[in-house]
C-alpha cells in the first residue's frame, strides 16, 4: 500500500495539470489495487522522482484489447503501456473466454509463436504459463517465426484458440498480442466482444512454471514439425512456370528468412539472395529508415534497390517483421540500366489477382475478396475472368477470412487489402507474405520469359481495365489529446464534408458508422452493412472518391484517394498518369486542408 505522501503527490501532480485526471485516476490503482501489488513499488518510485511526463503517457487511458489484441508502446509500468500486466490480463482474458465459451469436459490448446521484437520471446513464455495454468495445452514455435505460420499452427493443431506476440511494422519502442480463434482468423463477432469483456474485467493472473510444464508435455516445441508442413502448404499454392529468375529478398530485420526462402526454394527459385544489410533478426530495425520495418514505405526499397541494380536483379521483395506484408520493386524494363520503382499495396494487389485468375482456370462459382478501400481495379479483373468480387468489408483481414468461411472455402481464389497484405489457398486465415512473394516471383519469371517487367503488365492491365490510381496517406496524432483530434476530424466527414476536391463535386458520402448515404441535396438512404468507423465521398465522376478511418492499430488518421480514367478515354498513358497524379496532389491537399492536417 502506498504511502498517504505519495497519494497525495499524485493528486497535486493533477491539480497542477502535470497529468491528466485519468492517469491520476489509474495511478493510484496502481498504487493501492492488490492486483497491482507488483508494481506499486515501480509506480511510486516514478511519483517520487516526478517523472509525470511518463507517468502520464503511460496511464493516462487504459491500452484498449481492439478485436484483434492489444498493441503499443513498451513500458514496464502503465495501463497504457505493453508490460507483463497488460500482456498477461490479455492472455488470461482469452483463456477465460475459451474456457467459457468452450463449456467444461472440453480439451483445451492454444498455438504461440513470436517475432523478433525486444521482449516478444518474454511475453510468448508469459503467455504459454498463463494458458497452462488455465488448463490449455500450448503448442509452442519456441524460435522466432511468421504470423501465417501461427494462423496455420492453429489450423493444423487443431487448436482452440493462438497468440501471436508481434506489433507488426510499427517502431521498436513497440510491442502487441494478436488473438487467433480455432478457426486460425483473428476474432471475430461475437467472440471479440466477449474476450474484450473478459480482459478489461481480469483481476488474478494464474501463471505455471514454464520448465515444468514443458518437462510434463503440457508445453510442446513444434516449429520443426509445423515449418516442414506450412512450407509445404504454402508451395501447394504455386504453379509450373518458368523460374529464371534473379531475386534480391529483404526480411527488414524480422523473421521472413523463416518461410519465404524455404517456399521459394521449394518452389524452385535457385537464385534467391537475402540482401545482408537487412538479415539480422532484430528489435531494434537498425538499418531501415526512420527503424520502421514497413514494406508500405517506399524508402525501405532505397538501398535494397541499390544493391539490386549492383547484381542484376529481376525483382527485390521485402516483408515486414512478421512477415505476413510484402512490399515489391521492379526495373521499369528489362533493358539494361533501366530505373527501378516500387509497386504499391493496390498495384501488387492487382497483379496477383491477374496472375491467379490466370493459372487457376476459375469457374463462375470462384470468388475473391477485398476491402472497401483497396483498388476497383481488382474487381474489374475478376469480372475480366467471370468470378465474383466481395469488396465491401471493412479494413482488416479478419473480415476477408470471415467472407471465405461464409462464402465457401472451396471456391475461394484470393483476397487482398491495399496495406500490402495478400492470400491464396485455405491453410491459413489471414494474409500471408510467404505465399505472395512466392506468386509474385513466379509472375515476374513468366513475364521475364514473355519479355515484360510487372510494370509493364500493370500498364496492361490498366489498358485493358482503365487506369486506377490511388494513394494513402497517413497523419498521425498521438498523445492523450490525439484521440479527441481523431474523432473531430471524423466527425466533420460524417456531419459537415467538402463539398468538392480536386474541383470534382462531392455526390454522396457513404457512412458506415450510422449505415446511411446522403446524398447531395440532403436526401438520405440505408446503407447496407458493414458497420464501421468509416466516411466515404464518392465524387460526381465515376471511379474517383476519397475515404477517411481512423487506425485500429495506431494513433492515426488514414486517408485513401481513388481516382479513375475509364479505359475508352485512354490514349496516352503517361500523360494519363500524370493528370491522374496531378489530381491526387489536389484531393491530398483539400483533406488536409478540411480536416486541419
Amino acid at each position: 500500500m502506498a504511502s498517504q505522501a505519495i497519494l497525495d503527490a499524485v493528486q497535486a501532480a493533477a491539480a497542477d495539470g502535470k497529468i491528466t485526471e485519468t492517469a491520476a485516476t489509474h495511478i493510484r490503482e496502481w498504487l493501492t489495487e492488490p492486483k497491482y501489488a507488483d508494481y506499486a513499488d515501480q509506480v511510486a518510485e516514478h511519483v517520487t522522482s516526478e517523472k509525470w511526463q511518463a507517468l502520464d503517457d503511460a496511464f493516462w487511458t487504459i491500452i484498449p484489447f481492439g478485436t484483434g489484441g492489444r498493441r503499443g508502446r513498451m513500458y514496464p509500468i502503465g495501463s497504457n503501456a505493453i508490460n507483463d500486466r497488460t500482456i498477461g490480463e490479455s492472455a488470461q482474458g482469452l483463456a477465460n473466454y475459451v474456457k467459457a465459451t468452450l463449456g467444461e469436459g472440453a480439451e483445451l490448446s492454444c498455438a504461440i509463436a513470436r517475432d523478433t521484437r525486444h521482449r516478444s520471446e518474454d511475453f510468448a513464455r508469459l503467455c504459454a504459463e498463463i494458458m497452462v495454468a488455465a488448463g490449455f495445452k500450448v503448442y509452442f514455435l519456441s524460435s522466432y517465426r511468421s504470423t501465417p505460420e501461427l494462423s496455420y499452427a492453429v489450423r493444423y493443431k487443431n487448436c482452440s484458440c493462438g497468440i501471436m506476440v508481434t506489433a507488426s511494422h510499427n517502431p521498436p519502442s513497440d510491442n502487441a498480442v494478436k488473438v487467433y480463434w480455432s478457426s486460425g482468423a483473428q476474432v471475430l463477432p461475437p467472440h471479440d466482444k466477449g474476450i474484450i469483456d473478459r480482459v478489461m474485467t481480469t483481476d488474478k493472473i494464474e501463471r505455471a512454471d514454464f520448465d515444468k510444464a514443458e518437462a510434463e508435455g503440457k508445453i510442446v516445441r513444434c516449429e520443426e514439425e509445423v515449418d516442414k508442413a506450412f512450407i509445404e502448404a504454402v508451395v501447394q499454392q504455386g504453379t509450373a512456370g518458368p523460374r529464371e529468375l534473379k531475386v534480391l529478398y529483404s526480411p527488414l530485420h524480422g523473421v521472413g528468412t523463416t518461410c519465404v526462402v524455404p517456399a521459394l526454394e521449394k518452389d524452385g527459385f535457385t537464385d534467391v539472395e537475402v540482401f545482408a544489410l537487412h538479415a539480422e533478426p532484430s528489435g531494434d530495425f537498425p538499418n531501415v529508415p526512420g527503424h520502421v520495418s514497413n514494406p508500405e514505405n517506399p524508402e525501405v526499397f532505397d538501398a535494397i534497390i541499390g544493391h539490386a541494380m549492383n547484381i542484376g536483379a529481376d525483382v527485390c521483395l521485402a516483408t515486414d517483421p512478421d512477415c505476413d506484408r510484402i512490399g515489391l520493386a521492379a526495373p521499369l524494363t528489362l533493358e539494361s540500366g533501366s530505373d527501378w520503382r516500387t509497386l504499391t499495396g493496390n498495384q501488387i494487389g492487382a497483379l496477383l489477382s491477374y496472375y491467379v485468375c490466370e493459372t487457376r482456370n476459375p469457374t463462375s462459382q470462384n470468388f475473391q475478396v477485398t476491402t472497401l478501400v483497396t483498388t476497383k481495379l481488382i474487381e474489374r479483373i475478376g469480372i475480366s475472368y467471370g468470378i465474383h468480387t466481395y469488396s465491401d468489408l471493412l479494413v482488416g483481414f479478419k473480415w476477408i477470412a470471415q467472407a471465405i468461411d461464409a462464402h465457401g472455402p472451396q471456391n475461394f481464389l484470393y483476397g487482398t487489402e491495399e496495406s500490402h497484405g495478400y492470400m491464396a489457398g485455405t491453410h491459413v486465415r489471414d494474409k500471408d507474405g510467404a505465399v505472395a512473394a512466392m506468386l509474385a516471383c513466379e509472375l515476374a519469371a513468366k513475364l521475364k520469359a514473355e519479355g515484360k517487367t510487372l510494370h509493364e503488365k500493370l500498364d496492361d492491365l490498366f489498358w485493358q481495365q482503365g487506369l486506377h490510381a490511388e494513394r494513402t496517406v497517413s497523419v498521425m496524432m498521438p498523445g492523450s489529446d490525439g484521440m479527441d483530434r481523431m474523432k473531430a476530424v471524423m466527425a466533420q466527414f460524417r456531419t459537415n464534408p467538402p463539398e468538392a476536391l480536386a474541383g470534382i463535386k462531392v455526390a454522396q458520402r457513404r457512412d458506415y458508422l450510422q449505415n446511411v448515404t446522403t446524398k447531395s441535396d440532403g436526401t438520405t438512404e440505408p446503407l447496407p452493412e458493414p458497420t464501421g468507423d468509416l466516411v466515404i465521398l464518392d465524387l460526381a465522376e465515376e471511379g474517383n472518391y476519397v475515404a477517411c478511418r481512423p487506425s485500429g492499430t495506431e494513433p492515426k488518421i488514414k486517408f485513401y484517394m481513388f481516382a479513375f480514367i475509364a479505359p475508352e478515354k485512354l490514349h496516352d498513358l503517361d500523360v494519363a498518369k500524370a493528370e491522374l497524379d496531378a489530381q491526387l496532389d489536389s484531393m491530398e491537399a483539400g483533406l488536409r486542408e478540411f480536416a486541419g492536417v
